[in-house]
C-alpha cells in the first residue's frame, strides 16, 4: 500500500499507536486464552473465597487503564472529582451486577474498548484520517466481544449468550463516556 507520492504507507502512525494496538491484541488474546479455563479458574477462586477480591483486582486495573490513559497531566480538582464519580459509577454498576460473568464483561471489554479508542485518537492525532473514533471503538469493542461469544458457542464447556455480547458493548460505552468525559473536563480547563 503506498501514498499518492509513493512513499509506502506504514501501517502504524507512530510508535505508541503501535503499543496501544499492542496491548490491545495481547488482552484480547488474554481473554480468548482463558475461554477454555473460565468456569474452573472461577470455581477455584470461589472456593478459596478470592472471588470478590480477584474482581475488585480487575476493577481497580480497570480505574488505572482509564485514569493513566485519560489523565496525561497534572489533574485539578474538576478531572479529580469526575474521576471519583467514575470510579463511584463503575462500582454501582459493578455491585449490583450478581453473576460473576457479567462482572468480568465489564472489566475485559472496558480494558479492550479504553485501548482501541486511545489507539485510534493517536492515530488521528498523527494525521491520519478516523472517523468517529469513540463510536468506532465501541462497534470494534462490540465486534470483538461477539467473536468471543461466538467461540464459546463451539466449546463443550461454554455457552453462547447474546445477553454477554450487549455486556460487552455496554462496558465499551461506559470506558469510552468516562474517556470522553475526562477529555472534557481537560478542554474546559484549557479553555480557562
Amino acid at each position: 500500500c503506498t501514498h499518492s507520492q509513493g512513499y509506502p504507507m506504514q501501517l502504524f502512525s507512530s510508535t505508541s499507536e503501535r503499543r496501544l494496538w499492542g496491548a490491545t491484541v495481547a488482552v484480547v488474546i488474554a481473554i480468548y486464552s482463558t475461554l477454555g479455563l473460565a468456569r474452573t479458574l472461577n470455581e477455584v477462586l470461589l472456593n478459596r473465597d478470592l472471588l470478590t477480591a480477584a474482581f475488585g483486582l480487575g476493577m481497580v486495573l480497570v480505574g488505572v487503564t482509564i485514569v493513566t490513559q485519560g489523565l496525561k497531566t497534572r489533574p485539578d480538582i474538576a478531572e479529580i472529582s469526575v474521576v471519583l464519580g467514575i470510579v463511584a459509577a463503575y462500582f454501582m454498576v459493578f455491585t449490583r451486577m450478581v453473576l460473576p460473568e457479567e462482572r468480568s464483561h465489564l472489566i475485559e471489554y472496558s480494558v479492550v474498548a479504553i485501548f482501541i479508542y486511545e489507539a485510534l485518537i493517536e492515530r488521528a492525532r498523527q494525521g491520519r484520517r478516523v472517523r468517529v473514533p469513540a463510536l468506532l471503538a465501541i462497534l470494534t469493542t462490540g465486534l470483538v466481544g461477539a467473536l468471543d461469544e461466538c467461540i464459546q458457542a463451539f466449546l463443550p464447556s461454554r455457552t453462547f449468550d447474546p445477553q454477554d455480547m450487549l455486556f460487552n458493548i455496554l462496558a465499551g460505552i461506559l470506558a469510552i463516556a468516562v474517556s470522553l468525559t475526562l477529555d472534557w473536563v481537560k478542554q474546559c480547563r484549557a479553555r480557562q
